[in-house]
């Protein structure tokens, strides 16, 4: 039962909304009051009364039932108590039904959301700024999809720019094929760091560099046949990275692709008198709107990332036909964005409502900050497999007679990995500490996984849960479960406000709720009615809590 919705349609209060009100309706933080609760400060305005008054006036005229056993008025909060056996026998009854679809919904269905996430740059590493794009937009692809959505998940790849024109320089001048096709990724990134290194001393390299980017873009063979080579090294490198952190894309579509879709956009920037002349640059004008003006057009008219964003956005509305296109790209992007869809707004397209910048903070290391073109880099495989090889370490140390080491290492570490990127609100800044991701104990990925592995451990021994009737319940109990009914909500506010951690948190909620549980309940207790049904609790935490990291994309393990 949707015990938010059923609670708003019982109060029916005249003027507002039923979704209005059941989305007001919260599971309060004592559990001793009640075990909804709804703040009526958001009525005060509408009804003209107070909050206190108000949740008195709805107690009064509120009918308890078989659902609703209680109601209080508490300092302008309605208080509500419910059938708590009843609801704990429906809502086990259902996730054992419905496994690894609980929490699903079909809210989404018939709906597209495009999501360009990751957007790596060809022939530069992938290090570890790249990771929360990619962790975030994944979680939220895997989040929208179990709403229902449709979802296209697009990797803008960074494959146009003179940055080009500099590799090829650079690899006439100082490497060979041979070396880039045995070096790779390495190699290429040796080769543009030196390119800047010499171009501080001799000037005249950049402007070779344009030469050659302009060749690309005039179709030339052997300079196009070079950053095919460049591309295909790229992503067969990335690739891997993307293996390890289970995250897939159904579009690889990225500047490049866009080059012959670019003058369409300044066409009908034209021809609608948005587009003006600056310094000899076509821009489009946004000073009464509080920003800089948005440039179409360099003086020598070659096109710009707004330009280009702009084309990628026109064609993904016509190709998918979204009803929303959400950007994962750090907060430093925040003008461009802000920029390139007011010019969208500008042009017309009712549909700039629906393009949406979710923005997110910048991942370090404790060793600072990091440059491509200075060669400071901290590659994101590394700190993968450094995480993997810890993880091993303290695997050996803990149980060194563990079956399959490996896998479980690579589970632990690139679980840590991932969940330690999603585990703040997504905008805040991380840095990122190898110790503190691993451990087993506090808000860690390994924590959640062995409370798995405690999970299953409890169920091979003792045996799957039969049939029960719901005993009296202690607080422990209550609260698993109190926390287990929330994962539908968890699920659809992680895709309302776009932020994955509060997939993380909840979690981490679940599984220290299961943890009080274990500790002060017996689960192998004597009466066999009690016994199945705390079995049943713990079935139903192994499964939620598998679900809530499948759609982070991370691994659990049976055996830790």
């Amino acid at each position: 039962m949707d015990f938010k919705h059923y609670i708003a349609e019982k109060l029916n209060i005249e003027g507002v909304d039923v979704n209005t009100v059941a989305g007001y309706v919260e599971i309060p933080p004592d559990t001793t009051l009640g075990d909804y609760a709804l703040p009526c400060f958001f009525l005060a305005k509408l009804l003209r009364n107070s909050p206190v008054k108000i949740a008195e006036s709805l107690k009064a005229q509120f009918v308890t039932d078989y659902v609703i056993t209680d109601v209080s008025a508490v300092n302008g909060y309605l208080n509500f108590k419910i059938d708590r056996k009843g609801y704990a026998a429906g809502l086990l009854s259902d996730i054992a039904k419905s496994g690894d679809k609980f929490g699903a919904s079909d809210i989404g269905t018939g709906k597209t959301v495009c999501i360009d996430y990751s957007s790596i740059n060809i022939a530069k590493p992938f290090h570890i700024g790249h990771l929360s794009t990619t962790v975030i937009g994944s979680a939220l692809c895997k989040i929208f999809r179990f709403l229902g959505y449709k979802v296209v998940g697009i990797n803008h790849l960074g494959d146009y720019g003179t940055q080009f024109g500099k590799l090829i320089v650079a690899y006439k001048l100082w490497s060979s094929r041979e070396q880039v096709i045995e070096g790779r990724l390495k190699e290429l990134t040796r080769i543009y760091v030196k390119f800047h290194e010499e171009a501080k001393i001799n000037p005249a390299l950049d402007d070779e560099a344009r030469h050659y980017f302009h060749l690309i873009e005039q179709g030339d063979k052997d300079s196009n046949e070079l950053f095919g080579l460049f591309k295909k090294i790229t992503l067969e490198e990335v690739d891997k990275i993307y293996n390890l952190l289970n995250v897939t894309f159904d579009s690889y579509a990225g500047e490049s692709f866009y080059n012959d879709k670019m003058a369409a956009v300044v066409d009908e920037l034209k021809e609608k008198n948005l587009l003006k002349i600056s310094d000899g640059a076509s821009i489009v004008d946004l000073e009464e709107y509080g920003m800089p003006p948005c440039l179409i057009l360099k003086s020598d008219g070659s096109s710009l990332y707004a330009t280009r964003d702009i084309a990628a956005a026109i064609y993904r509305k016509n190709t998918y036909d979204f009803d929303k296109c959400l950007y994962v790209v750090a907060y430093q992007q925040n003008l461009h964005f802000k920029q390139f869809f007011k010019v969208i707004e500008l042009m017309g397209k009712s549909w700039a409502k629906d393009l949406i910048h979710v923005a997110y903070g910048m991942v370090s290391l404790e060793s600072g900050a990091m440059s491509t073109r200075e060669g400071k880099v901290v590659l994101l495989e590394d700190v993968i497999n450094k995480t993997v090889e810890k993880a091993k370490t303290v695997i050996e140390e803990k149980n060194p007679t563990l079956n399959d080491k490996d896998k479980v290492a690579r589970a632990v570490g690139t679980g840590a990995v991932i969940f330690g990127a999603l585990s703040n609100n997504k905008i805040k800044d991380i840095v990122f500490s190898y110790d503190r991701v691993l451990s087993f104990e506090g808000e860690t990925c390994p924590y959640v996984q062995y409370t798995i592995t405690r999970c299953f451990s409890v169920l091979k021994k003792t045996g799957e849960p039969n049939a029960f009737s719901v005993p009296e319940m202690c607080d422990a109990e209550y609260s698993v479960l109190s926390e287990l009914g929330r994962f539908p909500d968890v699920v659809k506010s992680a895709a309302e406000k776009y932020e994955p951690s509060f997939i993380t948190r909840y979690a981490i909620d679940l599984a220290q709720a299961f943890s009080k549980f274990y500790i002060e309940c017996k689960i192998a207790c004597e009466d066999e009615n009690t016994r199945n049904f705390r079995l049943a609790i713990t079935s139903a935490v192994k499964t939620v809590l598998i679900n809530a990291l499948t759609l982070l994309g991370i691994d659990y393990i049976e055996e830790m």
